[in-house]
């Protein structure tokens, strides 16, 4: 029932399914290896503990040997109890030291044996007992051989118990550890070979379980993959005459099924694309003529506006040099028509300035302006600006606050910085005058500020009023015009650079309005 489930579940399932099985063998696995490897590391532990104990009886051996050496000299020269006490001593503590030595590891034995079963642990026990039946025989001869007697047929008799007891005793103990150790020995073989059929029957069973994997579920998923594939490049062929299989309703048979369902969009988008490429080529050939024909017509008006342009200046030209010519010469006649003719002379030379300027704007967009560039006295120019606007500015009931100018000179076209000046002045008459208010301010680095009192620009105009012909957003009609973009198009072709503040913080305002602020930014001259 299994089995026939299986492919019903999801590949991913599937996999997940694979996946745990492979992951609980390797468990399986690593868990015998650590189990048998502790189990071997007890039985190492316990060999080398027999080893190290088979050392410490042939230690007692030799310790006891030298201890019945020296009683037996000790008695035949029938020395006193203190001396037989002194020349006994050393020796009799270093067996009392190789007696709890072999005690203590003893005792540690019989606690780790629990894993070994009852049977080694009584046998341990019996060890112990041993240790503690000839440690018993030689407290008994010792204190016997230092007792106050010197009856030497007494003394020799206390050591011939001694050593005719005690050495069946040790033979016997060392017999008992040696089986011992021949019996961990052979049990740690014996670990060993289950161990090793063990781990051939998990090898064995990982394999058939991998191969199970692969050539149930990955190779015959790899081969739904490789059509996939095949799909595609036929798809990036653009041929979408074919169709997968969608019978099964795994990952990749939903995937199937969209990729036969996409080749069918795309095999009918094909022919959508392949009618509307041919309606779009006819488009484009009619709007190619089109724009051809308009190209022309714009060419002819641009020549028309240039030659425009230089009529008119050519025509205004030679009438104001006429007024220039009479005005000096009135100036030369009666004192009575001095200020009269100062004046005329005095305005023909700003409608000859306003005719330099409309020629220097025809020649920029030819792309052939050039600037005349030079150091600046920016407070002069300012002042010049302010006396330019000063007219407009009285009409307009505007008051100008004016600080006195730092000595700053900049780099540029003397000419159309003071354009770009009365420029932005012009700018705030027009739609500021409300305020009542202008402050004309030139700062030490090069600055000159261009404050008013007016409702302020929406912060969505700011970023366009440099734009030519932008409309406010305010509620008016009335736009920016194009004295903005070519003030900044002038300043940024001298190195500057101009921008806008509104509304100006409260301790900068002038007053209750939101008013604004253009800054507009030079090189210095010694840069």
């Amino acid at each position: 029932m299994f089995m026939r489930a299986l492919p019903t579940l999801s590949l991913k399932a599937r996999l997940g399914l694979a996946a745990g099985l492979l992951t609980l063998a390797t468990l399986l696995t690593a868990g015998m290896v650590v189990l048998g490897m502790a189990q071997v590391s007890d039985r190492l532990d316990s060999a080398l503990a027999a080893e190290r104990r088979l050392e410490d009886y042939a230690v007692l051996s030799t310790q006891v040997s030298s201890f019945i050496v020296i009683a037996a000299e000790v008695i035949q020269r029938g020395q006193p109890p203190e001396m037989r006490a002194e020349r006994t001593g050393t020796v009799a503590e270093n067996l009392r030291q190789t007696f709890a030595r072999l005690r203590a590891g003893l005792d540690q034995e019989v606690a780790s044996a629990e894993s070994l079963g009852l049977d080694a642990q009584t046998r341990r026990a019996t060890l112990s007992l041993s240790i503690a039946r000839m440690e018993a025989r030689f407290a008994q001869a010792h204190d016997g051989l230092v007792s106050a007697t010197d009856d030497r047929d007494r003394l020799r008799a206390h050591l011939d118990t001694f050593a005719s007891g005690f050495e069946p005793l040790l033979s016997e103990a060392v017999t008992v550890e040696k089986r011992l150790r021949r019996e961990i020995l052979t049990g740690i073989d014996t670990l060993r070979q289950r161990l090793t059929t063990v781990a051939l029957i998990m090898a064995l069973a990982a394999l058939l379980l991998c191969a199970a994997v692969y050539f149930g579920l990955v190779r015959p998923q790899f081969r739904r993959l490789d059509a996939l594939r095949a799909a595609a490049q036929r798809i990036r062929g653009e041929d979408f005459a074919f169709r997968l299989p969608d019978d099964r309703r795994d990952e990749i048979g939903q995937l199937y099924a969209e990729t036969n369902r996409m080749a069918e969009a795309l095999a009918t988008r094909a022919e959508a694309v392949a009618e509307d490429r041919a309606r779009l080529n006819q488009i484009i050939a009619e709007r190619t003529e089109a724009l051809r024909a308009a190209n022309a017509r714009l060419e002819r008006t641009d020549e028309d506006r240039r030659r425009f342009f230089a009529d008119i200046s050519h025509e205004l030209r030679t009438p104001l040099t006429v007024i220039l010519m009479e005005a000096q010469l009135g100036r030369q006649g009666a004192p009575d028509s001095q200020a009269a003719f100062a004046t005329i002379e005095t305005r023909a030379t700003r409608l000859n300035r306003r005719i330099d300027d409309l020629l220097r704007i025809a020649r920029s967009e030819t792309g052939q302006l050039g600037l005349d560039t030079a150091p600046v006295d920016l407070g002069a120019l300012a002042r010049d600006a302010l006396a330019e606007t000063a007219a407009e500015l009285s009409n307009a009931g505007l008051s100008v606050t004016a600080p006195d100018s730092p000595e700053v000179t900049v780099l540029g076209d003397r000419n159309w910085l003071r354009q770009v000046i009365v420029g932005v002045i012009r700018n705030a008459i027009r739609h500021a005058r409300s305020g009542g208010a202008l402050r004309l301010e030139v700062t030490p680095d090069g600055a000159v500020e261009v404050s008013d009192n007016g409702p302020g620009i929406a912060p969505g105009d700011q970023a366009r009023i440099f734009d030519r012909f932008v409309q406010g957003s305010g509620g008016t009609a009335q736009g920016f015009g194009l004295g903005l973009a070519l003030a900044r198009w002038v300043v940024e072709q001298q190195g500057g650079s101009i921008a806008v503040t509104s509304p100006l913080p409260r301790e900068a305002a002038l007053g209750d309005a939101p008013g604004t602020k253009i800054s507009v930014r030079l090189p210095p001259a010694s840069a």
